[in-house]
């Protein structure tokens, strides 16, 4: 754990002040891998939830925002805005909240140590404009985690939108950027937020699910599944997002252990990044899926989609989750002939680092503040306004 991220010398901290660069993907600490007998044999406590616990309860996760704490986000957006600072210089110290703060502690906690997930609603996107609407969202998330790159082009705004890649060519496309289904997956951060600015015509509609009630569930019925699931011989693509030197896939395992005492089971997952490497495969560098783990990636698929929740997100609409024990999924969807928008979520990615509450993960970069997300080379944050 003596690693730490190098940083250029001079950093203009007004412009980025958690740092420069994000930490990226890159293996475990291979050590830090436990067999699967070290596995709990049930997973109990707040983190397991059933869809039925929720669907017809929404508000044990939905919270409306107040006019009052509307003001607060309006009033601390101007003031950032009249300051000229450039978005990838917001934080807490410049987008004060003193009233929403409590609240933000509150499900801080929760997304890390609770259900893992919340909508927020009535966020005036459309009253603010796409401008402010980034600079209040990107305040609210200074207090629940701190910026990470989303891809190679240093994207700590990301923008979920179709631009009309081919998302039949998963060894190069990022699957956000277009209009296919995501199948359920966990996202390179603690913390992913979703603020939808334009809905599609069709689809597009979110589920969840607890990767935690998904472990009880194989643990009873398919232990085998979930075993193949803990083993670190499974190899994620990259899909070019690398620097200099690095290889072009990560081998390791789907789920594993905290490190410590009374560890908790963490889940990184994304089919698409596990099916992408034919490419690696048929030329005899990296091992084929074998039988074992294209059955585990069918069986997990498929479970999630028994225990999933589902939601639509309407304009105005924030979703926070946890990576580390909620999986989601999206639809299929289309959207509107032009000139009506086309369906467009701002996305962000937040990292919590161990010594903040953070989980204790088994990656050198556990106690990074910009621990995760994709770093490639000396790729400075950039926050656009909408999709490039």
């Amino acid at each position: 754990m003596a690693l730490t991220q190098q940083q250029p010398a001079s950093i203009p901290l007004d412009v980025f002040p958690d740092g420069l660069k994000t930490t990226g993907q890159h293996a475990p600490l291979y050590e830090h891998i436990r067999p699967f007998d070290k596995f709990p044999k049930e997973i109990t406590g707040p983190t397991v939830w059933r869809p039925e616990d929720y669907r017809d309860n929404p508000e044990k996760w939905t919270h409306r925002f107040t006019a009052e704490e509307i003001e607060e986000l309006s009033g601390a957006a101007d003031e950032f805005l009249n300051a000229k600072i450039p978005l990838t210089g917001i934080s807490k110290s410049n987008f004060p909240l003193p009233n929403l703060a409590a609240r933000l502690h509150e499900l801080r906690a929760d997304l890390l140590d609770g259900k893992g997930f919340i909508l927020f609603k009535g966020f005036p996107v459309e009253k603010w404009g796409n401008h402010k609407s980034a600079v209040a969202y990107m305040g609210l998330g200074t207090y629940l985690g701190y910026f990470v790159s989303q891809n190679s082009r240093g994207h700590v705004l990301g923008h979920v939108k179709d631009l009309g890649e081919d998302p039949t060519q998963i060894d190069s496309v990022r699957i956000y950027r277009t209009n296919a289904r995501q199948f359920f997956h966990a996202d390179d951060s603690d913390i992913v937020g979703l603020l939808c600015i334009h809905r599609a015509k069709e689809g597009g509609e979110s589920d969840l699910v607890s990767s935690h009630h998904v472990y009880n569930v194989l643990a009873k019925e398919r232990p085998d599944v979930l075993k193949t699931l803990t083993e670190p011989i499974w190899y994620f693509d990259r899909k070019g997002e690398t620097s200099k030197g690095q290889e072009e896939y990560i081998k390791t395992s789907v789920i594993y252990l905290e490190r410590g005492d009374n560890p908790r089971v963490y889940t990184k997952w994304d089919p698409y990044y596990v099916r992408s490497l034919t490419r690696f495969s048929d030329a005899g560098i990296i091992p084929p899926l074998s039988a074992a783990q294209v059955e585990a990636l069918e069986v997990l698929e498929a479970t999630c989609n028994r225990v999933k929740l589902h939601m639509i997100l309407e304009v105005g609409d924030i979703q926070f989750l946890a990576n580390s024990h909620v999986l989601h999924a999206r639809t299929a969807y289309v959207d509107h002939a032009p000139p009506t928008p086309r369906r467009h979520l701002m996305r962000l990615w937040l990292a919590t680092p161990e010594s903040e509450g953070g989980w204790k993960l088994p990656f050198w970069d556990s106690n990074e503040k910009k621990r995760g997300g994709i770093q490639v080379d000396d790729q400075a944050p950039v926050a656009p306004l909408d999709a490039e």
